[in-house]
């Protein structure tokens, strides 16, 4: 059986979690490896939506089981609170869900350190979730992190937050810091049975010759070394790190699909060379429900990006394309796709790296005809509107990589490969 990654190719809400699900339907592991509670994935399943933060979306099959890696940071609180709605709605947990006992953990500090620190930024906001990802990443970097399995050592635990408050210049209360110590207590006698190290859970499924799936949390333009830094998340993004934030080396992946969306998106700040604004701009808002899963935050919308796209292919190494929201844009008469950049009297093939350069550049577009009709019960690539097949033709030759699943709707069943 495979191992196949499902990375969000853009900036991130391409709507992953709904291929991980439509892939997921025979998976044994669905895998998180990097990311926080910062993500937002959503599924609906038989007009039933559900909002996955840190649980991998693969929990909705009841024979799959969900892995939690060490690259991920884990608000420990939000997690139970993210597991009781799950279960409320229906979902067993039992014997299904594994966290490895590296992951960081974040802490009510690291959402002050993430509050304060944005409003510091005068000139370069990022427009993060708030959820105190970054400074959690930040830092285990610098060696002052806390961990999952620090849960099962309570004095060491004390001592660590301590020097973690000083570290950050905090005084502690002593009536508080008893009050968390004492929380972590509780969630970790409920966690406790979950955690693990899935290094020897991953290497056994793949002797098993089990199928994995490894979920990507954040697209490839928000990965911290090789997004539009340093309008980025706090975590790598990108195939390589699967490794990093697994245990299972991207040498032994059978795949790698990239999603993207038909259109452009992104949330917060930092440069979006083809945002649109305007009637078609707030039509895709409304047809596409283009608000954050997390935040509420209405994302901004542009026409795809061929530049970027091509990119982020190249750097994945993608063996394929999952192309979701499709539906999205019947009805607009004019199309466009971005497939080169001017800079001044420079033409560009590839994305510049500094922000302020990508900031200034004019995209250079591909003009392609719409189509009316509406696509909410195609099930194959031969019934799509011929201008729609034109449309998808035209991405898998800008991006050299094949189309094979396209979502045409928010349900699990508007869903069709392209190759059968």
């Amino acid at each position: 059986m495979p191992a196949i990654a499902v990375l969000g190719c853009m900036w991130g809400d391409e709507a992953k979690a709904k291929i991980v699900d439509y892939l997921g339907g025979d998976a044994d592991y669905v895998v998180r490896f990097q990311g926080g509670s910062n993500a937002g994935h959503t599924i609906v399943v038989d007009a039933m939506k559900y909002v996955f933060h840190t649980v991998p979306s693969g929990i909705l099959y009841p024979r799959t089981k969900c892995i939690i890696g060490p690259g991920v940071v884990v608000d420990p609180f939000a997690l139970m609170n993210e597991i009781r709605a799950l279960e409320a709605a229906g979902i067993d947990f039992n014997k299904r869900l594994f966290i490895d006992e590296r992951t960081g953990i974040v802490l009510p500090l690291h959402m002050e350190l993430d509050r304060r620190t944005e409003s510091l930024l005068k000139g370069a906001k990022i427009g993060t979730t708030g959820r105190g990802i970054g400074p959690a990443y930040a830092d285990l970097t610098a060696r002052t992190g806390i961990r999952m399995i620090d849960l099962a050592h309570p004095a060491y635990l004390k001592r660590r937050i301590c020097e973690l408050y000083e570290y950050h210049n905090q005084e502690v209360d002593p009536a508080q810091l008893k009050e968390l110590l004492d929380r972590l207590k509780d969630c970790w006698k409920i966690i406790k049975k979950n955690v693990t190290q899935s290094f020897e859970v991953l290497q056994n499924a793949r002797m098993r010759d089990a199928k994995i799936l490894f979920e990507g949390a954040q697209g490839t333009l928000l990965d911290r070394s090789w997004g539009s830094y340093p309008y980025v998340t706090s975590s790598n993004t990108i195939v390589d790190s699967v490794g990093i934030g697994a245990g299972y080396s991207a040498r032994l992946l059978d795949e790698v699909l990239g999603v993207f969306k038909a259109y452009g998106t992104r949330v917060g700040e930092g440069p979006f060379p083809t945002e649109m604004f305007g009637n078609v701009a707030d039509k895709i808002r409304i047809q596409g429900n283009e608000f954050g899963a997390t935040t509420g935050r209405p994302r901004r919308i542009g026409h795809f990006d061929a530049v970027l796209a091509a990119f982020t292919a190249k750097l994945n190494t993608l063996d394929g394309i999952a192309l979701t929201l499709l539906d999205v844009l019947s009805g607009i008469e004019d199309l466009k796709i971005c497939i080169g950049y001017k800079l001044g009297k420079k033409v560009l093939s590839s994305p510049p790296s500094h922000p302020l350069d990508l900031q200034k550049v004019e995209p250079m577009y591909m003009l392609l005809k719409g189509w009316e009709e509406d696509l909410a019960n195609v099930r194959s690539l031969s019934a799509l509107p011929k201008n729609a097949r034109i449309y998808l033709q035209a991405i898998e030759d800008l991006l050299e990589s094949p189309v094979k699943i396209v979502s045409v709707g928010k349900e699990r069943s508007q869903t069709f490969n392209t190759r059968t």
